[in-house]
């Protein structure tokens, strides 16, 4: 059972509400659950921006940058820093503790790191359910920070309203981040550490890229589509971040104008909807089958190369399905 005093502190905005919240949603307690459903009716007014890129390129210095940029215009902020799992604890190897330090006593910012628990798309299932508690206690921006995996970080997609690809020259992952499967996930692409020699290569073989992405659409969905802005900053030297947030505040707008907010946000909830159910499924699945017999034999057959993996695999949901 859900504790409403616990509900109605975390509405109110009260940040220890907040931090037990996301613990029992990260620690899959069936009241964390039952907490996100009672205050889920008070979420929707946050602007979620979700951080994406290869690592070392700047992520969490430049979200530093930016939420002093959006504390100075009052607004507050929640930041998530989605972080590899320890393979011995599942918590998060890089803590909230070396993270956006400038920030920490400021009432009107709440950091926390999550481990993604090995969700290939950069985003565990908790994280999800933290931005939406962190939306319902009143952060007006929420920051999303993914672990640097490239492609594989192509989810996050899913579950923002805004997406910043993060880009460092003179990197080979970063240049592994032009292909085309991550360069159609940024509304907004930065180049940070623009100080670098490359800088001005990049920018053009990004350009190039963006070019090619856009030959096989007509040109009235070229003009009424937003046009990707490509941003050079120093973040730890607060240069460039007015026109990230001038950006940020375009693409808000752009969306709202066109009618597409609403449209992203229902996406972003239906591809939220399967993916939780999908890992349920899977766990559900997992602790059905653990020692189950009938699997033991199947898995037998295809270690022996007498079944190939996907004939068990039907063999399996045939079976589960009757």
């Amino acid at each position: 059972m859900a504790d409403p005093t616990l509900a109605k502190r975390l509405l109110d905005g009260d940040r220890r509400a907040l931090a037990r919240a996301i613990t029992l949603v990260e620690n899959d307690r069936p009241e964390g659950w039952e907490l996100v459903r009672e205050v889920y009716p008070h979420t929707g007014s946050a602007e979620v921006v979700g951080f994406t890129g290869p690592p070392g390129v700047g992520k969490s210095t430049l979200i530093g940058a930016l939420t002093a940029a959006r504390r100075a215009a009052g607004r507050s902020v929640g930041v998530l820093s989605i972080d590899p799992s320890s393979p011995f604890t599942q918590g998060a190897l890089l803590g909230d503790r070396i993270r956006l330090t400038d920030h920490f006593l400021d009432p009107g910012v709440f950091i926390r790191s999550m481990a993604n628990r090995g969700a290939l798309g950069g985003l565990s299932e908790a994280a999800l359910q933290a931005a939406l508690l962190l939306d319902a206690a009143g952060r007006e921006d929420v920051f999303v920070e993914t672990v640097g995996v490239g492609q594989a970080e192509i989810d996050i997609i899913d579950h923002a309203d805004t997406i910043v690809l993060v880009l460092m020259p003179g990197s080979g992952d970063s240049i592994q981040a032009l292909k085309a499967g991550v360069m159609e996930i940024p509304d907004v692409i930065v180049i940070n550490k623009a100080d670098h020699p490359l800088t001005d290569t990049m920018v053009r073989e990004i350009r190039g890229v963006l070019s090619l992405a856009n030959l096989d659409r007509t040109p009235e969905e070229v003009r009424g589509s937003w046009r990707v802005p490509i941003l050079r900053t120093e973040a730890a030297r607060g240069e460039g971040i007015d026109e990230l947030v001038a950006a940020l505040d375009q693409h808000a707008g752009h969306i709202r104008e066109q009618g597409q907010l609403q449209e992203r946000r229902r996406r972003n909830l239906r591809n939220e909807v399967l993916a939780i159910a999908t890992a349920r499924m899977r766990r559900r699945l997992e602790e059905e089958l653990r020692e189950d017999p009938e699997f033991k034999r199947l898995l037998d057959e295809v270690v022996e190369r007498r079944l190939d993996p996907a004939t068990a695999a039907t063999e399996l949901l045939d079976r589960e399905t009757t």
